[in-house]
């Protein structure tokens, strides 16, 4: 089976660790592009409390080939104690995308 087009979305903190976070995706090949949501409110319960915050959402776009090594990755730098890390794979995609999907992703070799 060839690759498909896959998102990964996480709520962040703050845009600075977002846009830090996703530089390092990007520069290592794991994502193609992130989308950066400021203004979000998240409203959630974490340890039997009810709570409300500014988040500033991503949306990353990857590969099914890079969505395992991607979310693995992400879940390391990501600065919160325990993030949420969710993903999919798109079972529709223009080929135009996956193809820059699949370029912006491949694999890269030591020259």
């Amino acid at each position: 089976m060839s690759a498909q087009a896959a998102l990964i979305w996480s709520p962040f903190g703050d845009e600075a660790s977002a846009r830090e976070v996703a530089g390092t995706l990007l520069a290592e090949g794991l994502v193609a592009c992130a989308n950066i949501l400021p203004g979000m409110i998240s409203v959630y319960r974490w340890r039997g409390e009810t709570a409300s915050d500014s988040e500033v959402g991503v949306l990353l776009k990857t590969t099914s080939d890079r969505l395992e090594a991607a979310m693995s990755r992400l879940d390391g730098l990501h600065p919160y104690d325990t993030p949420t890390i969710t993903a999919w794979r798109c079972d529709a995609t223009t080929p135009a995308t996956l193809d820059w999907l699949a370029q912006q992703t491949a694999l890269k070799t030591e020259e």
